[in-house]
C-alpha cells in the first residue's frame, strides 16, 4: 500500500540527512517506507547522529554505505560531496535539530550534510525536532523563517511530550508524514494556483439518536483525491463524510454527516472553486421523521414501518447551474450495463466526467484499495482504467483535470 500511495517516488533519488537528536530512531522507518516506494536512497549521518543510531541499520535498508565524513580520501577523490548534491531528486532533513537549522540558515559548511546542502539545488524538506523552548527561541524562529523564504519545505513539528519530559511543539513528525511530504515535494505542480472542493465518504441519516441509514463507503477514494491535487499545488477543500481517515496535510477539512449537511457545506465553499470533484457516496433516502432520542426495540417491533423521503441530489444540483466549475461526479453500479447506465446518469447530472465502477467486484468499489474505472465524457468519449490503486487512479482522473482546464 505504500508504493500505492507515493507511485511518484518510484526511481527518485533521495538523499536522507540525519541530525544529532534521539528523534533519528524515527528515521530508520522513514528510511524503510521510501525504499517501499521504490525510492533511491542515500544515506548521510552526522557524527552526533551516530550516537543515536548505527550505520549499519541504514545500510541494511538501503543496500548502501552510510555517507558521513567530509574528509573521505576515496569518495573526495571525485569531489563525492559535489556528486551527491549533483545526483539528488530531494534533499530530506529528518530530524534536523537546532543546529542543523542554523547551519543550513548562514550557509556553514563544517560537515559532510552542510557542505552536500550549500551545493545542492533542488527541493529540500526539513523535519525538525528538538526541545520545545529550542524550537521557540528567536533565533531558531529566525532561522526557520530565512529557509522558508529561501523555498525550504517544512513538516512539523508536532505537538506533544519531548524526549526531555517537556511538552509543546518540538517532536518530529511521524515517518508517514513526513513520506507524505516527500511526495508532495516531488510532485508535478500542474495544478498549482487551482482551487479544488472534494466530497468523499459516506452520509448517514438518523433513525434515531442511535441509529441511522448509511452505506459501506470508507472514503478512500476522495481522500486519495484530495492528496493528489494537493500535492500538484491545488487548494483544496474536502467535504467529508464518517471516514476513519486521516485529512491530507494541507488540505481544508469540513465534516459533515447527512447529505443536507453535506450540500450546506458545497454550497459555502463552491463559489470560488475550479473544479468540483464529487466523489461521495451520498445516501439518497432519509427517514422521515427522526426520532430525538432511542427508540426502544419493543417500540420499533410494533411499528417496524420506516417511512424515507429524498435527500438532496448534490451532483445534479451543481450540475444544473449556470456558473459553475468543472464537475467530476462517481457511478457506483453493480450492473453488467455499466455503459448505458453510466451515459444516462452523465447526461442527467450535467457533470464534465463521469468516473463510473462496478462496485460489486471484490477487488474494486467500497472497502478497498484498489478500483477500476471507466470515464464517460460529456464529447461522447470513454476510457477504460484497468485495476489500480485508489491513488493512482486519483492521478489519472486529476489527469483529465489539467487537460480539461488547459
Amino acid at each position: 500500500m505504500v508504493q500505492a500511495l507515493w507511485p511518484n517516488l518510484q526511481g527518485r533519488r533521495i538523499l536522507l540527512g540525519l541530525g544529532g537528536g534521539i528523534a533519528a530512531y524515527k528515521s530508520a522507518e522513514l528510511c524503510r517506507l521510501l525504499v517501499r516506494c521504490g525510492a533511491d536512497v542515500q544515506v548521510i549521518m552526522t557524527d552526533a547522529a551516530k550516537r543515536f543510531v548505527g550505520e549499519a541499520t541504514f545500510s541494511a535498508l538501503t543496500g548502501k554505505a552510510v555517507r558521513s565524513a567530509l574528509f573521505d580520501d576515496k569518495a573526495e577523490a571525485e569531489i563525492g560531496h559535489i556528486r551527491l548534491a549533483d545526483e539528488a531528486d530531494l534533499l530530506l532533513l529528518a530530524p534536523a535539530t537546532a543546529s542543523r537549522l542554523a547551519k543550513c540558515a548562514n550557509g556553514l559548511a563544517d560537515d559532510l550534510l552542510a557542505t552536500v546542502h550549500l551545493a545542492y539545488r533542488g527541493p529540500v524538506l526539513v523535519a525538525p525536532a528538538m526541545n520545545p523552548n529550542m524550537w521557540q527561541h528567536p533565533a531558531t524562529q529566525v532561522n526557520v523563517e530565512r529557509l522558508r523564504q529561501w523555498g525550504v519545505h517544512f513538516v512539523g513539528p508536532n505537538e506533544g511530550e519531548v524526549a526531555c519530559g517537556h511538552q509543546g511543539a518540538g517532536r518530529m513528525a511521524e515517518p508517514e508524514e513526513i513520506l507524505q511530504a516527500a511526495g508532495a515535494a516531488l510532485a508535478t505542480k500542474d495544478l498549482q494556483g487551482k482551487r479544488i472542493l472534494v466530497t468523499a465518504g459516506p452520509t448517514r441519516e438518523p433513525i434515531d439518536a442511535v441509529r441511522y441509514l448509511s452505506n459501506p463507503s470508507t472514503g478512500k477514494m476522495g481522500y486519495a483525491l484530495a492528496l493528489e491535487a494537493q500535492a500538484r499545488g491545488a487548494k483544496v477543500v474536502l467535504v467529508s463524510g464518517p471516514t476513519q481517515l486521516a485529512c491530507p496535510g494541507g488540505v481544508q477539512r469540513i465534516g459533515v454527516n447527512t447529505a443536507a449537511q453535506m450540500w450546506e457545506a458545497v454550497q459555502g465553499a463552491i463559489a470560488d472553486q475550479h473544479v468540483a470533484i464529487c466523489c461521495a457516496a451520498v445516501g439518497d433516502f432519509r427517514p422521515r421523521d427522526a426520532a430525538v432520542g432511542k427508540t426502544k426495540k419493543e417500540d420499533l417491533a410494533k411499528s417496524p414501518t420506516l417511512e424515507l423521503e429524498g435527500t438532496v441530489d448534490i451532483l445534479a444540483a451543481l450540475g444544473q447551474q449556470k456558473k459553475r466549475p468543472l464537475l467530476v461526479g462517481f457511478a457506483a453500479e453493480t450492473s453488467a450495463d455499466l455503459d448505458e447506465l453510466a451515459t444516462a446518469k452523465l447526461k442527467r447530472k450535467g457533470c464534465d466526467l463521469l468516473v463510473a465502477n462496478n462496485v460489486a467486484a471484490s477487488d474494486a468499489g467500497f472497502e478497498v484499495d484498489t478500483n477500476r474505472a471507466v470515464f464517460y465524457q460529456r464529447n461522447g468519449a470513454s476510457e477504460n482504467h484497468p485495476l489500480l490503486y485508489k491513488r493512482a487512479l486519483a492521478g489519472k482522473i486529476l489527469d483529465w483535470v489539467v487537460g480539461a482546464l488547459s
